[in-house]
């Protein structure tokens, strides 16, 4: 198979890898930038165009949905094919957040209730009047990371939105969202002509930098997922949407973000209308196979039903200082050694921003070599992923995986990925959603 991958952020390099590995041949065409320039180098064909590939392909494969949509929706109107990347439309779905509530709303899902802002004094007002705990968000613009903020009170999201006008932070409008309690589990499938794929993907995401989601939100640290032929979560949040999704002849993934109260009512906070990253790293172990021809028989409206059921899957993302930050304060962050990388460890390990380096020094058999070694490029080095029948036993492989790198620029993840399903999990459990996770082994 021929397979193009259009990357708008250099997320795609083990996709890449997996399916060259499987016997495809892969163009990768990355947008490139500052971040992304040395990613892939020396692992990957990496082409300075993608426009001239798509003819040549078998299979698109569209790791974003914020660019090149316009072009991809032509080529599939013209050339049908297999194309797998959302429509200007579907992306709307995410990217605008009114639009996905909108959406959810059309489906017979319920909303947390909410209001949509584009001034700074307006939102103050409402929160004074309110005298209510806030959620902004961000819409129409997902990467405004600045809009985002679970506030603990009035009083602190009101000075967030003073602080905010001042430094002014506003490039679209946001949205000020009741503050609901409860746990937070998402949960997506694969969406093709034939409607969702056999296999619902339930997962917990841990978001923030630090143990005890502390620290700044980076988008996601590590998650915890499993494949499940049922799933009361997607019943109420996934399957709803058939008909909208049929609409708009989407192809690929989909996944609904949800907050679990303590009543049991799960209430959607946001879609995510693409693959997630690096949850299809995670995901890449529980299926069997070349993933590049599921995806092209889903544009087909085939399911291959290749997914390992209810095996639990944990990824945990490695990097280096100074992430998140390294494209602001310029560290060196580039041709860095990773050792430790063996054969055997390659299979679980999903490299990120990584490249073929040159003269690495080595040391093998007593002797002093100088070879080529994959390195560094960026500081989201990649994420290690262990498989097993319970959280607990599948983070402690996966950490026992990363204790086996060595990397010289002080490599950092978190080290609590999945505990506190501990808690979470009997509690939602009681409601019918999660059945038959295990947080670990009994009486262990």
């Amino acid at each position: 198979m021929r397979l193009l991958v259009i990357d708008v952020q250099g997320n795609a390099l083990d996709f890449c890898l997996r399916e060259q590995a499987a016997g495809h041949e892969v163009k990768w065409f990355i947008r490139q930038t500052p971040k992304t320039e040395h990613v892939g180098r020396g692992l990957i064909d990496i082409v300075p165009e993608y426009q001239k590939w798509l003819l040549w392909s078998d299979c698109i494969f569209c790791s974003d949905n914020t660019m090149y949509l316009r072009d991809l929706d032509a080529f599939r109107k013209e050339h049908g094919g297999a194309v797998i990347a959302p429509s200007q439309e579907a992306a709307q779905w995410e990217i605008d957040r009114k639009a996905g509530q909108d959406v959810f709303k059309k489906a017979g899902i319920a909303t947390i209730a909410g209001k949509e802002f584009t001034d700074y004094d307006s939102a103050i007002a409402h929160v004074k009047r309110r005298d209510e705990r806030f959620v902004s968000k961000p819409s129409g613009n997902v990467e405004d990371k600045a809009l985002s903020y679970v506030s603990k009170s009035p009083s602190d999201m009101v000075y967030m939105l003073e602080r905010w006008k001042k430094l002014g932070k506003l490039k679209s409008s946001f949205i000020l969202q009741e503050f609901v309690g409860g746990t937070e589990m998402a949960v997506g499938g694969w969406f093709g002509p034939h409607g969702f794929s056999a296999g619902w993907c339930e997962n917990f995401e841990f978001k923030k930098l630090m143990n005890g989601d502390l620290g700044v939100a980076t988008g996601e640290q590590g998650t915890v997922l499993r494949v499940v032929k049922a799933s009361k979560l997607a019943r109420k949040v996934l399957e709803p949407l058939t008909d909208a999704l049929h609409k708009l002849d989407y192809v690929g993934y989909v996944d609904v973000n949800t907050i679990i109260d303590d009543k049991g009512q799960p209430w959607p906070l946001e879609f995510t209308m693409r693959p997630g990253w690096p949850t299809l790293n995670i995901q890449q172990p529980l299926y069997n196979g070349s993933f590049a021809e599921c995806l092209a028989n889903l544009a087909q409206g085939i399911d291959q039903k290749n997914w390992i059921m209810d095996k639990i899957a944990v990824g945990v993302v490695l990097s280096i200082p100074d992430y998140p930050y390294s494209h602001l304060t310029r560290r060196e962050v580039v041709g860095i050694p990773i050792y430790g990388l063996t054969q055997a460890l390659w299979k679980h390990w999903h490299p990120g921003e990584m490249k073929l380096g040159e003269d690495v020094p080595q040391v093998a058999g007593g002797q002093y070599l100088k070879t080529p070694m994959p390195v560094t490029a960026g500081d989201y080095i990649g994420v290690m992923t262990a498989v097993s029948d319970n959280v607990k036993d599948a983070a402690l492989t996966c950490y026992r995986r990363l204790d086996k790198l060595i990397i010289p620029n002080s490599p950092m993840w978190r080290t609590d990925i999945g505990k506190k399903l501990a808690k979470q999990l009997p509690k939602i459990q009681t409601h019918g959603f999660a059945t038959a996770m295990e947080y670990s082994r009994p009486n262990s």
